[in-house]
């Protein structure tokens, strides 16, 4: 780092286990000073515009006072009680705001701190939904290649088992039934009968709507997703939507299944649920699934409790970044963000060694045909003054909806010329 690292760098750093990184040929992480809007304050001095919201998360930006003001008054009145037998304004709030904008009957919140718990939580929702009805073989779940639900053991189960980070766990996790994703109305039919062959096995069928988000951006239509839907209904399994990266906006609407007009019979939402401000989680089931666990038998109640279920902290953030979304265009600056980078990055296309450019939403994707030196793609970005981690064999962009035109053109002109760079090798 020029001008000398932080002395809380050089004592901290070297104790600090990275997610996602070989940490003996790894580049040393940049020291963060502090954050605002779409802009990373790197501790030398240096400006970052974050094109990926920190992991998908800061959709209003960083810092947002609105944000900031509801966590520092929570945090002076209740920064936290448990959940069992307690309960505090900000968590009852938040449940009955979330039950009123999902679609549908998805109106029973279950709470906890991370993407991949709620995933947990609902695959564990969906197996003891049948065994509450008597049904104990449908304990499996079909789950789709590209997929990426998560790096607990029941998440990383129903994420693709070869292409996926967790191919090296095979022989320890449970096999799933994996299907290719439907691609048009022949496909479909082929998921049907797969789904008709396998339903007495099946709990629920579980994917990302209309974007495969960590499986490298890939995209499919709204149509696919009703047929899959269709499906599970024809054939009375569960649907669970995986909205974690989804949710609040990125696809162009506040949620993705309402594009294709399907109500899940379980949602899990995370990452821009709190704005990017704290951790926290949500799993979310319809009116059929809860009432499945109602009994006189103490047996039949979902067992499960994470430490700081409903935080009231956590909570209160998030009531205000609900705020946001009703006070503030958040969804028009989606759209214009992927107006502005559909149009930057079709030149892409013809560039060598380019397979496809994506978008969707404020979710732009350039997928390259390998091999890539990540790390030097990532050094290139940051000479241009852009925070972008590209992903497999994927660069993409899910910049904070609040990002600036002249940034979101700094970061499309960045895209095009570190790929037409990369192109040139």
């Amino acid at each position: 780092m020029s001008g000398g690292a932080p002395a809380w760098y050089e004592t901290g750093v070297p104790h600090v286990w990275l997610p996602y990184t070989q940490m003996r040929t790894s580049a040393p992480p940049f020291a963060v000073a502090r954050t605002d809007g779409a802009h990373i304050h790197l501790a030398d001095g240096r400006i970052l515009i974050d094109a990926v919201s920190s992991w998908w998360t800061a959709c209003h930006g960083y810092n947002h006072p609105h944000l900031r003001a509801a966590l520092e008054a929570q945090a002076q009145r209740l920064p936290h009680v448990m959940l069992g037998g307690l309960i505090a304004e900000p968590t009852a709030r938040l449940a009955q705001r979330l039950a009123g904008l999902l679609p549908g009957t998805l109106g029973h919140v279950f709470f906890s701190e991370s993407g991949s718990v709620s995933v947990e939580i609902a695959m564990k929702m969906a197996i003891q939904y049948w065994l509450n009805q008597g049904e104990r073989g449908r304990t499996s779940f079909v789950c789709f290649r590209n997929g990426y639900h998560g790096d607990t053991s029941g998440a990383m189960s129903v994420c693709d088992p070869l292409e996926g980070m967790h191919g090296m766990f095979a022989g320890y996790l449970r096999e799933q039934i994996v299907a290719d994703l439907p691609r048009d109305a022949a496909t479909l039919r082929a998921f049907d009968a797969l789904l008709a062959s396998r339903r007495r096995e099946a709990a629920a069928v579980i994917m990302e709507p209309l974007v495969q988000c960590a499986g490298g951006m890939k995209v499919h239509s709204p149509e696919i997703l009703s047929g899959i839907a269709a499906s599970c209904r024809r054939h009375g399994v569960l649907l669970l939507l995986d909205e974690i990266a989804t949710g609040f906006g990125r696809t162009g609407s506040l949620f993705a299944c309402q594009q294709a007009e399907v109500v899940p019979d379980i949602i899990t939402l995370s990452k821009a649920l709190t704005g990017g401000t704290l951790a926290l989680a949500v799993t979310v089931a319809s009116d059929a699934v809860f009432d499945a666990f109602l009994s006189d038998d103490a047996a039949h109640a979902l067992m499960h409790g994470p430490t700081f279920t409903g935080n009231p902290l956590a909570c209160a953030v998030a009531n205000a970044s609900l705020d946001l979304f009703e006070r503030e265009p958040r969804l028009e600056q989606a759209r214009r963000i992927g107006e502005v980078l559909g149009e930057a990055l079709a030149a892409c296309r013809a560039l060598p060694g380019v397979v496809d450019v994506r978008v969707k939403g404020a979710i732009a994707a350039i997928q390259l045909a390998g091999p890539l030196d990540l790390s030097a793609l990532r050094r290139d970005f940051v000479a241009r003054g852009v925070w972008l981690r590209p992903l497999g064999d994927v660069v993409y962009a899910m910049p904070p909806f609040v990002i600036e035109d002249r940034d979101l053109v700094t970061l499309a002109d960045a895209m095009v010329e570190v790929v037409r760079a990369w192109s040139r090798r």
